[in-house]
């Protein structure tokens, strides 16, 4: 929301100096996005006299000027087709900057001519679109004042973000309002003027839709449109931005930015027969003022005449009806739009209006006959003519809202321990109407659609009284010896966070939406989870996994020079769209290469066994048996074939995914191998028995440990992991290590087999191994291996 300082100050008597104003505003909760100050950029430019002009020597497009700056006269060339002797211009000096061209003038010759400045046009200072020719100002311009000062444009713009509950601040009135009851100043009550039509309208309206249930029009004869907008209009426009279009259509952006109320005017005579608000019909189509056209889907609530459709109900009118300069009837509509209805048919057919963003937030239906009256009176001062007494149809709803407020619970909810007669006070100053004693009975004003409760009450308080003036008090202190406060889940995601980081891979957030293509096909694209607003068009599903927005975070690194990326991400991932669809994952992704280039050793590029340790890190650190975890190697289609797997607690229950992208999954997200990827499922993982644990005393061994290798010949399908597995348990209390150092298909190896190299480490506990201790462990061990994956020594 954009306002002008003296538009505000039209509204708020105040004393109050920019700053001020400005942090008023951010105190009650109106932050302040910008602030332009026209004196910063302008407010060097001074009014100049023209006193003669002749051809440049060396130049036959130039133009020596000798100019009155006020203070002295110097010489200026000129290039501009309209300069001339004995005219008024806005002048720069040597050391202002132009802003239209980025530049700061300089003292210089131009064809060996001294030029000591420039003659600007419009488009030079940012205030407009010509360029053709310098600024030629009145005969009655003060030489040497400065040009904002006269011509009334050194007014600060200032920008305000407003929050979706605040409709009543999307006009200046109503911002006024907020800093008059913060004591900033006294509101100024805005006059309805009274307004008597002379005849009665040949236009009636008939209010036959929810979308539109009440509507007020005038009907004007023999307006001038033709002439544009008094100055002070068109500045105050311009400044927010809105461009000035005809008088006509100025009113009724003034009116929209002035009091948060749109309007729209209708040609009188391109509108036909009785003016109807209805439902649209599935097909109907008419052109809109963006010259779009838009196809109805049936069901928008539209302004109508017996010919059409005149135009979205509260969003956009159409083309066809609208006014030119040629436009001497009119017809001024004012109505009250349903918000949801009018939100719905805005994101439908993908419209954005001043009318639309005020309109779905709540317009003020107790403010309809006055916002009419005021923009009546506006047009017949600035476009003459007659009107004609209202014609109406339908009844605003009436905001008849009552809220209790106990004002105790500005201290039990906000903290601040304020008088009660204060917080009636503040209220009050706020338009609310209080009645009754504590507790009391608060009327809620018309433009606060948004007030429900008390607490809203109470942080209507809070937000005048000022958030700064707070008092800051400590927490209490929490019994740590009672135990943590944290959830299962939330233990399980802070320690894998912790693990992964701890591994080398950095944390990333990413969106939990994602193109509903993307979710497809890594599972997802369920119609019950496509967004029904979302926050870009290509991003209008709930994501399946959290892995695709992973590889395009590294891309974006890859692009940016970064060849290599290791990120995790732990967050919800969405099955469908009940509380148990949804589920908290640990996923992650490596690419390129795991280190950089060195002269000792080679490069090498991340392979699928680095994203099972990563998932396996993270299975440990969330408390899973990763002992008793079972390695199978179908795994999720987006996963390449052969290079995946899961890790399982049995069967059935799936911890963890892991493996190489499928190259099909990088050309879908368009992102460059090679990568791997992993999702530990941290739901599944069994809660930990809650038990005593007798750790009983440490054992350390003070004997030399012996390592013993076997090689096993073993079938090329069975998993390293299960022999490494049946190993281990073949002797519990005296193997304490078993690694697999190599793995052999080739020469000497039986086709459809593979060779896997262990060395088992043994550890005495009350003396040293005989040879024939020795050849018992090792019998048990090659027992174990061929029980478990019909394992032979080989040779």
């Amino acid at each position: 929301m954009k306002f002008t300082l003296s538009w505000l100050k039209d509204y708020l008597e105040t004393e109050a100096s920019l700053n001020e104003i400005l942090d008023t505003l951010n105190a009650i909760g109106l932050e302040v996005e910008e602030v332009t100050d026209p004196s910063e950029t302008l407010g060097t430019f001074k009014i100049g006299y023209v006193k003669a002009a002749e051809k440049h020597p060396d130049a036959d497009k130039l133009q020596v000027c000798t100019v009155d700056t006020g203070a002295e006269v110097v010489t200026i060339v000129c290039g501009a087709p309209n300069a001339r002797a004995d005219m008024k211009v806005v002048l720069g000096r040597p050391g202002d900057y132009v802003p239209g061209l980025d530049v700061t003038l300089a003292l210089r010759p131009v064809r060996g001519v001294e030029s000591n400045g420039m003659m600007c046009s419009a488009a030079e200072l940012n205030l407009g679109e010509d360029h053709d020719g310098i600024m030629d100002l009145p005969a009655d311009a003060p030489v040497g004042e400065s040009y904002i000062d006269w011509a009334g444009l050194n007014d600060p713009v200032i920008e305000i973000a407003i929050t979706p509950n605040r409709q009543d601040c999307l006009g200046v009135y109503g911002i006024a309002r907020d800093l008059a009851a913060a004591g900033l100043g006294t509101l100024k009550p805005y006059t309805v003027p009274a307004v008597d039509g002379s005849f009665d309208s040949p236009v009636s309206v008939s209010v036959q839709d929810a979308g539109c249930p009440a509507y007020i029009g005038y009907y004007f004869r023999g307006v001038n449109n033709q002439d544009q907008s008094p100055d002070w209009v068109q500045n105050r426009l311009k400044a927010v931005g809105v461009k000035c279009i005809s008088k006509l259509v100025d009113v009724t952006n003034y009116i929209s930015y002035a009091y948060g109320r749109p309007l729209h005017v209708y040609d009188a005579a391109k509108v036909t027969g009785t003016i109807v608000t209805r439902a649209a019909e599935a097909g109907e189509k008419f052109t809109a003022l963006d010259d779009n056209e838009y196809v109805c889907l049936g069901g928008e609530s539209v302004i109508a005449d017996d010919q059409g459709i005149l135009g979205f109900a509260g969003i956009i009118g159409g083309s066809a009806s609208g006014v030119s300069t040629e436009t001497t009837d009119v017809i001024l509509e004012i109505g009250y739009f349903e918000p949801i209805r009018a939100a719905t048919t805005g994101r439908q057919h993908m419209i954005l209006t001043d009318a639309r963003y005020r309109s779905e937030r709540g317009l003020d239906a107790g403010f309809m006959e006055d916002g009419a009256k005021i923009a009546v009176q506006m047009i017949l001062d600035l476009c003459g003519g007659d009107v004609s007494k209202a014609f109406t149809s339908g009844d605003a709803p009436v905001l008849d809202k009552t809220v209790s407020f106990r004002s105790e619970r500005v201290k039990t909810l906000g903290g601040v321990d304020l008088p009660a007669e204060e917080s009636v006070k503040i209220l009050t100053s706020l338009g609310f109407e209080v009645s009754d004693n504590d507790p009391y009975m608060v009327k809620v004003p018309s433009w606060r659609v948004d007030v429900d409760g008390e607490a809203d009450l109470v942080e209507e308080v809070l937000r005048i009284y000022g958030y700064d003036n707070i008092p800051s008090v400590p927490l209490p202190v929490l019994n740590h010896k009672a135990g943590s406060t944290l959830s299962d889940g939330q233990k399980k995601s802070r320690a894998t966070k912790r693990a992964l980081a701890a591994h080398g891979l950095f944390e990333a957030v990413t969106w939990s939406f994602m193109p509903k293509a993307e979710a497809t096909y890594f599972g997802g694209g369920d119609d019950c989870l496509t967004v029904d607003n979302p926050i870009s068009s290509d991003l209008d599903q709930m994501r399946p996994s959290i892995l695709p927005n992973l590889l395009k975070a590294a891309q974006r690194n890859k692009d940016r020079g970064m060849g290599s990326s290791a990120l995790f991400e732990v967050g919800p991932v969405y099955d469908n769209d009940t509380i148990k669809g949804q589920q908290l994952v640990a996923a992650g992704i490596r690419s390129g290469q795991k280190s950089g280039k060195h002269w000792a050793s080679d490069s090498q590029d991340v392979n699928v066994f680095d994203a099972k340790a990563d998932a396996l890190r993270a299975l440990e650190a969330a408390g899973a048996p990763v002992d008793n975890l079972q390695v199978f190697t179908d795994a999720p289609d987006y996963y390449h074939p052969g290079r995946k797997g899961t890790l399982r607690l049995g069967p059935k229950n799936i911890l963890a995914s892991f493996g190489e992208m499928h190259p099909k999954a990088l050309k879908t997200l368009d992102v460059d191998g090679p990568a791997v990827g992993f999702e530990v499922y941290l739901d599944k993982i069994p809660a930990a028995k809650k038990k005593v644990i007798n750790k009983g005393a440490l054992e350390v061994s003070n004997l030399q440990s012996v390592e013993r290798d076997f090689a096993f010949l073993v079938d090329e399908d069975k998993a390293a992991g299960d022999l490494l597995r049946a190993v281990k348990g073949a002797d519990k209390k005296y193997i304490t290590d078993v690694t697999l150092f190599d793995v052999y298909i080739g020469k000497g190896v039986p086709e459809g087999q593979k060779s896997l190299a262990l060395s088992v480490t043994l550890t005495p506990k009350d003396k040293t191994f005989a040879d024939a201790e020795i050849e018992q462990i090792a019998g048990k061990v090659m027992k174990a291996a061929e029980k478990a994956v019909g394992a032979v020594l080989r040779g």
